[in-house]
């Protein structure tokens, strides 16, 4: 790697060019796994752009109130990087963030890394086999393979509620939450009743005056295992690291198990039909009971984890609102049934936009043959194995379409690409090509594959969820065992892959910048 790029921590002052064999967009667990997987592959020519002022991506952002993660601390870690001192089942996110520091610093990654550049533009030069990727600073790189790592949680939604952008109290999104904002005695408004919205509500209803919590749909919430790892747990996973495997195994096999109902439903209503009991031993007042149990079939949507979160509604100062809003005034909010409520702040629980299609709209994004990538995923998001898409050359893809996860970690899909992504880089060179391109017809079959598999299962049983394109298209979930996806990643199957020699003039000497700018697809 050059010495300008190595040094260049972040962002420079002026804008640059520079060229690299490996560009990533993105510093969380996913861009960091596979800039420690190149090192490892002795792969030292490439960077990491990342918009942010520093690693972490989705637990660098959510500080809320109560902000853990719902998949055990063992699980929720890289496998060649485990950790022994994990203080309880499931960690908090300011645990999770200092071992994502701790991992960034143990492979020396900082020198790889330019904090400030959000990627605005990336474009395929077929002349030369470089992807031309701009940054919002004005920088250009041309890198050999570009792999897109932000992830599907970092863009805030914010829903398009008449009124808000004119209320004159305090709004913010659980992902940006403000905590020099003192909460007590104030009467708050939290809407949105997904993963976040549980963990920070318990947390705030006991320091506020009246809380407000607006339910447009019940979630299925089961209970979470809060204890604490003891002191000899956790000198025994540390004097034997293989007792840290074993368990990280038992958690893996324990978290696989629960994708059987979720292939089922029938099995899922046996799950119901505890849960339901579990909600009514939980809740006092029959009617909450009634308006906290979901009308949909278990695990259709996300099934979130919680011991505090029925609980919660036993309070006096907590109202569950289950009435669809009308509109937000300067200083409260209206619901259908003409009801205002007076708050003094208002937060919103609302998730993150899931769709690329939506998050990337403004980010150009353009390969071979004049193919657009927003026009090829006009009807949904697909790509091969969720990492590679047709006529999009040397382009890969971490957490991508059709490998979300509703049971299990998604750091186990992580580096399963990542190692996949890895394996493609060795056979280009093996080939001796310069880029590689999956075929339409391998990707229309993996496509097809996933579909029939998402056939009989709860996520076909009929809800909305964030799985979901707003026409009902699941294009996030893996609807197979994970251990079935490391399987299918472990070799890549070179009779799927175009391989492309470029004209040998094009290579054998370094582009002008303006003739290899002027040549890329536009």
């Amino acid at each position: 790697m050059n010495q300008e790029t190595k040094a260049g921590a972040s962002a420079p002052s002026a804008p640059s060019v520079r060229e690299v064999e490996v560009a990533i967009a993105g510093a969380g667990f996913g861009g960091l796994c596979m800039a420690i997987k190149l090192l490892e592959a002795g792969i030292q020519d490439f960077v990491v752009l990342e918009k942010a002022h520093d690693v972490g991506g989705t637990w660098r952002d959510n500080t809320y109130p109560g902000a853990a993660c719902d998949v055990q601390s063992h699980m929720y870690s890289y496998s060649f990087a485990t950790q022994p001192d994990w203080t309880k089942r499931y960690a908090p996110w300011s645990e999770i963030q200092q071992y994502i520091l701790k991992v960034t610093e143990q492979y020396g990654l900082r020198p790889y890394i330019r904090f400030g550049q959000e990627v605005v533009s990336a474009v395929f030069n077929e002349a030369n086999g470089r992807w031309v990727i701009k940054t919002a600073s004005g920088d250009t790189l041309m890198a050999r393979h570009w792999v897109l790592a932000s992830g599907p949680l970092h863009v805030p939604s914010i829903p398009n509620i008449k009124g808000l952008k004119d209320f004159q109290g305090k709004v913010m999104h659980s992902a940006q939450w403000d905590h020099d904002y003192d909460l007590a005695g104030k009467t708050v408004a939290s809407i949105g009743t997904g993963g976040s919205a549980i963990q920070y509500v318990p947390e705030i209803a006991p320091k506020v005056k009246q809380l407000h919590v607006f339910q447009r749909t019940a979630a299925w919430v089961i209970p979470r295992d809060e204890r604490h790892y003891s002191a000899f747990r956790k000198w025994l996973f540390r004097a034997l690291p293989v007792t840290r495997t074993l368990h990280r195994w038992r958690c893996y096999w324990t978290n696989e198990s629960r994708v059987w109902p979720i292939f089922n439903p029938k099995l899922a209503k046996v799950g119901e039909f505890f849960l339901k009991k579990f909600i009514a031993w939980q809740v006092k007042d029959p009617e909450l009971v009634k308006k906290l149990t979901p009308d949909y079939t278990l695990g259709c949507k996300r099934i979130l984890i919680s011991n505090k979160w029925f609980p919660t509604f036993n309070r006096a100062n907590v109202e569950l609102v289950t009435d669809d809003l009308r509109e937000i005034t300067a200083d409260g909010i209206v619901t259908k049934d003409g009801k205002t409520r007076k708050v003094d702040c208002i937060i919103l629980g609302t998730g993150f936009v899931t769709d690329p299609r939506i998050y990337m709209k403004s980010f150009e994004l353009k390969g071979r043959k004049g193919h657009n990538l927003a026009e090829d995923w006009k009807t949904s998001p697909t790509s091969y194995l969720g990492i590679t898409t047709a006529h999009y050359p040397n382009m890969y893809q971490l957490v991508g379409p059709h490998t979300g996860l509703g049971h299990n970690s998604i750091i186990f899909m992580i580096e399963a690409q990542v190692d996949y992504i890895i394996e493609c880089l060795k056979t280009l060179k093996r080939q001796g090509a310069d880029f590689l391109d999956v075929k339409p017809e391998a990707q229309a079959r993996f496509l097809a594959d996933v579909t029939e598999h998402l056939k009989g299962t709860v996520w076909s049983s009929g809800c909305r969820s964030w799985y979901q394109t707003a026409d009902g298209i699941n294009f996030a979930i893996w609807p197979k065992s994970t251990w079935r996806y490391w399987l299918e990643t472990r070799q890549v199957n070179v009779s799927d892959y175009e391989w492309v020699k470029c004209q040998s003039n094009a290579r054998s000497a370094p582009m002008d910048l303006s003739e290899a700018l002027g040549s890329a697809q536009v």
